[in-house]
């Protein structure tokens, strides 16, 4: 039997980092703020009049009506309510069926789930935790609007773990979700280290529609686990140099594994991009930080995130996250191994024998995801990433080859150019580069090569004068204007107020959008405005009306396109405060659909208890919809946890612990989702 003691307790909450931006840049909301004053805007409050001046005044069309019973073309289901019951909610019409709930084996001859009894190797064969983005890819391996729609590789993130659902060792004790068992010796079990590892990362599963009508996993060599301990190299302008050389890979050129995967994204050639968002806190350093550490919140006392260094085995593959310095020379230690993650990831879903790869030339911060412009032969490739902290900042890569079919590939992720945003008062924005030698990125001011720029990408964006924003989450880019639209979900911490942040104390968050000039998706300016401004109906605005029952929402998070130029936009409440307070009008986590061009926003789904909605994407045909539940039963307290008690227990699925899966929706009739 383990021996136990106080467990580590390390909370997992609002914004999931520490706040680490202590630059003068200016803020969102100061920007608003200087728009708005001469429109009536109100510190904690928007004034319906204000709204309506700064939306007319943006250049958009289509603003002057909105609300959740307008006739639109694109929405064609009636509203649902707000729901705070442990269940799945849709539009009368519709179906779902849950499929690839954590610990579901994918690959190999394995037990079936038993949390208590599987062990750290079997986690690695089975559905990874706690689901985030995800994408279907046509079993052909074609364009993402062609293709199968009845068989396909659908591969999702895992972002993080809850350990007292995953150890028989965790049963009786009071543990919070994010805190781990501990041995009396304050070591812990490096099996229970090894099954944590193996449940973050990537699944990559085979899903084939039978004949009824439900999903199957199909038995497949492509089916498989990306995780904690999967090797991987290092691309770009970082590969090879000192800040990456460990005593795993003196040459800097490899690190193992992929952490904290949030949303994704999809390239123009058909793979995947899995993002390495709240990594930092996983890594512990009790010397002292060189700022590639510091600006990112890696602690300094106590321990990692979930405390993996003091596995009890001493195994390299643990002892690696304490970067503390320990020996001569870099490659005969750890204290480089936190600069491997912060990336975004390339998977080719296709080819198992293809290693993935960390782009670094797309920037190292807390990458929520990544979306794409529509590449155009000839022309460069363009994505954008946001930095999902507090006062973190929006960014755009272009690359410096231009993308042909023919001859497509990761290497244009590679060579281009990084630029991070400023937002202006008058509803102008600039692409500002982050490039060795320009402005203040010189050796005179710390940054002594383009590697150095981009380890520390938010000290290069501080220095440039970037604008900090409301935590950016998800982006989507519409598939007929190429507008883009992100996120920002909260942040309540801000004080003051600038015009795309234009919220004190922001609890609810905002959708921000933006057009490149000229609609040149190179240009190195741009317009932009808010397109909703969520949150209760006295709090919100859409066009210059406020939310009502059938579209109110707050703390939007996932956000994607279909092919119809549907918006999705789903919402991540935290656990602390959902159902509570003020926050209790809105019910649990859900998802709604926006026609953006009607300004027509309706409640289309809402979870279970406890849970965040998010990766959401259509089969081909747009007749099947994937979204994923996450956390599910988080509200659960550490005394009810220890009582066995849990709050929230979805999919009842005969489990002992609630656990997160990907729910597939389909209208009865075989139409179009959301139409």
């Amino acid at each position: 039997m383990t021996q136990q003691q106080t467990p580590v307790m390390i909370d997992h909450q609002d914004g999931d980092e520490p706040l680490s931006n202590h630059s003068d840049n200016t803020t969102f909301q100061q920007v608003f703020e200087k728009r708005m004053s001469r429109r009536s805007l109100m510190k904690g409050s928007l004034g319906t009049a204000a709204m309506l001046g700064f939306f007319a005044g943006t250049g958009y069309s289509g603003m002057a009506h909105a609300g959740s019973n307008r006739h639109s073309p694109l929405i064609g289901f009636e509203a649902i309510p707000v729901d705070a019951s442990d269940r799945v909610t849709l539009p009368k019409g519709y179906v779902h069926q849950v499929i690839l709930p954590w610990g579901e084996p994918i690959s190999g001859n394995l037990p079936a789930f038993d949390p208590l009894s599987n062990s750290g190797e079997d986690q690695a064969h089975q559905v990874g935790s706690h689901h985030d983005g995800m994408h279907f890819f046509p079993i052909e391996g074609q364009d993402p609007y062609q293709g199968s729609s009845e068989d396909g590789l659908l591969v999702m993130n895992h972002e993080y773990v809850e350990p007292r659902f995953m150890h028989a060792s965790a049963q009786g004790q009071a543990l919070s979700r994010s805190a781990v068992p501990v041995k009396a010796d304050g070591t812990r079990n490096a099996d229970e280290v090894l099954k944590e590892l193996h449940g973050h990362g990537i699944s990559i599963v085979r899903m084939k529609k039978q004949a009824d009508g439900q999903w199957a996993i199909e038995a497949d060599p492509r089916n498989r686990r990306v995780h904690g301990l999967t090797e991987m190299e290092i691309s770009g302008p970082v590969r090879g140099t000192d800040f990456v050389k460990t005593r795993f890979s003196p040459e800097g050129t490899r690190t193992r594994g992929t952490l904290n995967n949030c949303a994704h994204g999809v390239t123009p050639w058909n793979t995947y991009l899995a993002a390495e968002e709240n990594w930092a806190g996983y890594f512990i350093n009790h010397a002292e930080q060189p700022r590639e550490q510091s600006r990112y919140g890696v602690a300094k006392e106590g321990s990692g995130r979930y405390g993996w260094e003091l596995a009890d085995s001493g195994d390299d593959r643990f002892v690696r996250f304490d970067v503390t310095p320990k020996a001569d020379s870099a490659t005969e230690d750890y204290r480089n191994e936190v600069n491997g993650f912060g990336w975004m990831v390339e998977i080719d879903p296709f080819n198992p024998d293809v290693r993935p790869v960390k782009r670094t030339a797309l920037g190292r911060f807390a990458h929520e995801g990544v979306v794409f412009q529509p590449a155009v032969e000839g022309q460069p490739v363009v994505c954008y990433s946001g930095d999902d902290a507090r006062f973190e900042y929006i960014y755009k890569y272009v690359s410096a080859q231009p993308y042909f079919k023919a001859t497509a590939g990761g290497h244009l992720l590679d060579n281009g150019t990084l630029y991070v945003a400023r937002f202006n008062e008058d509803g102008s924005g600039e692409w500002l580069p982050l490039v060795f030698g320009m402005g203040p990125l010189t050796p005179e001011n710390g940054f002594n090569s383009q590697a150095d720029v981009l380890v520390n990408t938010r000290s290069a964006a501080d220095a440039v004068g970037a604008t900090k924003m409301d935590r950016p989450e998800w982006g989507a880019v519409d598939p007929k204007t190429r507008e883009v639209y992100f996120t920002l979900t909260n942040n309540s911490r801000r004080t003051e107020a600038d015009a795309a942040n234009p919220r004190v104390e922001n609890n609810w968050g905002q959708i921000i959008r933006w057009r490149e000039q000229d609609d040149q998706v190179t240009a190195k300016t741009f317009e932009w405005n808010l397109f909703v401004l969520a949150g209760p109906e006295s709090d919100s605005d859409l066009a210059g009306q406020h939310l009502d029952g059938g579209n109110i929402f707050n703390s939007p998070d996932g956000l994607w396109f279909d092919a119809d130029a549907r918006l999705w936009i789903q919402t991540d409440m935290s656990e602390s405060v959902v159902n509570t307070g003020p926050w209790e009008q809105f019910g649990n986590n859900a998802m709604l659909a926006a026609d953006p061009v009607n300004n027509v926003i309706r409640r289309f789904l809402v979870g279970p208890i406890g849970q965040e909605i998010t990766g959401v994407v259509t089969t081909p045909d747009q007749k099947t919809m994937f979204i994923n539940v996450q956390h599910p039963g988080a509200t659960t307290t550490p005394e009810q946890f220890a009582a066995g008690e849990l709050f929230g227990h979805w999919p009842h699925d005969g489990a002992i612990y609630p656990r997160s899966a990907t729910v597939v929706i389909r209208r009865e009739d075989g139409g179009v989702i959301g139409s």
